[in-house]
C-alpha cells in the first residue's frame, strides 16, 4: 500500500529557456538521486505511490510534470531529446552529477529516450516499466497489439488531430471531476492484480489524483506529450546497448507484454523482467524489487553522486 509522505511539496526547477519544471520529492532526500517519468493521464503527484519503496531502497525520488501537465509549463515544440535535457537539467539544478531515471507506461519511452541521448556516465539506471512503446518501430507500429482505448487513440493521433484532442479532453473532464467513475473505469479495464491494488484506499485515491491533476491546465500537454508517443520516435532503440531494465507484467490488459517484449528483443543492452501474472499496475506492485534493482545500480556511487560545489 501506497503511504502519502506528509510533508511533500511541489517544487519547481526553472530550464535556461525560462520553463518552470514542477516536481515531487519522495524518499531519502540524501540518497542517489532517480526522476521518475509519470503515465499518462498522470503527473508529479503519481511519485506517492511510490514513496515507502524509494524510502525503503534510501532513493531520492522525484516524478517530474511534463510539459503542460500539472503545474509544469507547456511547451509549444516537444521532442525527446529536449525532454533528455530537460532531465539533466534537473539533476543538474538538484546538485547531481550521476542519477537515474524510471519510466512507467507513458513514461517509458521518455525513460528510453533518456537512455539513448543522455550520456551513460550521467545516467548510471533506466527502467521502462510497461512502456507504451506504440512508435519505436514506425507510426503506431503495435496497432494490432493495443487496448480498444490505445488503439482508437493511436488512430486519431495519426489522422484526426481534432478527434484526439476531443477524446482526451473528455477524459480529463472524467478525471477531474468525477474522479469515482474514472477509477472504476480503470479497474474494469484491467486484470485481478491491479484491481486489488486499485481497492487499496491511498492507492485508488493518489493514482485519482495524480490522473485529475494531469489536466490542471487542460488537455494541451497531453495530446502533445501522447500524439509522440504514437508517431515514428526520432530515437532508435536497436542502436541503445547500455543496460535498459525492462519491466513488464505477463498479463498486462492496457499495454500487451508482447509490444515491449519486441523492443526488448532488439534492443542490445535490454534486461528483461517479466512478472508472471502482475498487469499494468506492476510499477506498483514490485516497486520494491524494481526500485532495488535502481539502488543496487546506483548505490556504489552515492557517496560522489552529487558534484563538487567548487567544480
Amino acid at each position: 500500500m501506497a503511504e502519502k509522505p506528509q510533508n511533500a511539496m511541489t517544487q519547481a526547477v526553472t530550464t535556461r529557456d525560462g520553463r518552470n519544471l514542477a516536481y515531487l520529492e519522495v524518499g531519502d532526500p540524501h540518497g542517489p538521486l532517480v526522476i521518475h517519468n509519470h503515465g499518462g493521464p498522470s503527473s508529479r503527484l503519481e511519485a506517492r505511490l511510490f514513496a515507502n519503496s524509494a524510502s525503503k531502497n534510501r532513493l531520492r525520488l522525484i516524478c517530474v510534470d511534463r510539459p503542460g501537465i500539472g503545474r509544469s509549463s507547456p511547451q509549444k515544440v516537444r521532442t525527446y531529446s529536449g525532454w533528455a535535457d530537460d532531465l539533466t537539467a534537473i539533476a543538474d539544478a538538484l546538485g547531481y552529477h550521476e542519477f537515474g531515471v524510471t519510466g512507467w507506461s507513458e513514461g517509458g519511452p521518455w525513460a528510453l529516450a533518456a537512455a539513448a541521448y543522455i550520456d551513460p556516465l550521467r545516467l548510471r539506471h533506466v527502467s521502462s516499466i510497461a512502456g507504451g512503446s506504440y512508435g519505436a518501430f514506425g507510426d503506431n507500429w503495435a496497432a494490432d497489439q493495443l487496448s480498444k482505448a490505445d488503439a482508437l487513440g493511436g488512430s486519431l493521433a495519426l489522422r484526426f488531430s481534432p478527434g484526439f484532442r476531443l477524446m482526451y479532453a473528455t477524459l480529463g473532464i472524467t478525471a477531474k471531476y468525477f474522479r469515482g467513475t474514472y477509477v472504476k473505469q480503470v479497474r474494469q479495464a484491467v486484470n485481478d492484480y491491479d484491481q486489488k491494488i486499485l481497492l487499496q484506499p491511498d492507492d485508488e485515491a493518489t493514482f485519482g489524483e495524480a490522473s485529475a491533476e494531469c489536466f490542471a491546465q487542460g488537455s494541451d500537454g497531453l495530446v502533445r506529450d501522447s500524439t509522440l508517443l504514437y508517431r515514428k520516435w526520432a530515437f532508435d532503440v536497436t542502436a541503445i546497448e547500455r543496460p535498459v531494465h525492462m519491466w513488464q507484467g505477463t498479463d498486462d490488459r492496457l499495454v500487451s507484454a508482447s509490444i515491449n517484449k519486441a523492443v526488448a528483443d532488439r534492443m542490445p543492452g535490454a534486461v528483461w523482467h517479466p512478472v508472471e501474472g502482475a498487469g499494468h499496475f506492476v510499477a506498483v506492485g514490485s516497486a520494491d524489487e524494481l526500485f532495488g534493482v535502481a539502488a543496487e545500480e546506483l548505490g556504489w556511487m552515492s557517496s560522489r553522486s552529487r558534484r563538487d560545489p567548487d567544480d
